[in-house]
């Protein structure tokens, strides 16, 4: 059997990585993640992204580069995260979250990640230092 695949984004903007806190369910609640989501039936990944960082945070995106590896969650299901830069709008916390925040490349570590994003989370403020904060600028 294949796992179902979740996508998850490394937002950026202005130099900064987009942490979301988890509010539901109860096991998850309070410990932060990148916001992403299942792939629905016949969907690319880039395109689930695009989907799920629209209906958590109201905001459009365009995908950059999927971080390489993948990281198991629970049984049957897997976690591929991609880069992603903010094209319009304010993130706010929709679904799924109660808070929002910026993080910038030496940050990261100020919040408590859930354990799946910790490898491309590190991966992502990596990017960002050695781009100088470039990754990801609104056009």
């Amino acid at each position: 059997m294949t796992d179902r695949v979740v996508v998850a984004g490394a937002l950026y903007d202005g130099g900064r990585l987009l942490a979301a806190r988890r509010s539901a369910p109860v096991e998850l609640a309070g410990r932060w993640e990148l916001p992403g989501g299942k792939l629905e039936p016949g969907e690319l990944p880039e395109e689930a992204l695009v989907r799920e960082l629209r209906e958590e945070l109201g905001v459009e995106t365009e995908p950059l580069a999927r971080i390489p590896g993948e990281w198991p969650l629970k049984p049957g299901y897997v976690l591929h995260v991609w880069t992603a830069r903010l094209v319009s709008g304010e993130p706010r916390p929709l679904e799924d979250h109660d808070a929002l925040r910026w993080l910038g490349p030496d940050e990261t570590d100020t919040v408590d990640w859930l354990d799946q994003d910790r490898p491309a989370v590190a991966e992502a403020a990596r990017l960002l230092r050695e781009s100088g904060g470039r990754v990801g600028r609104r056009l």
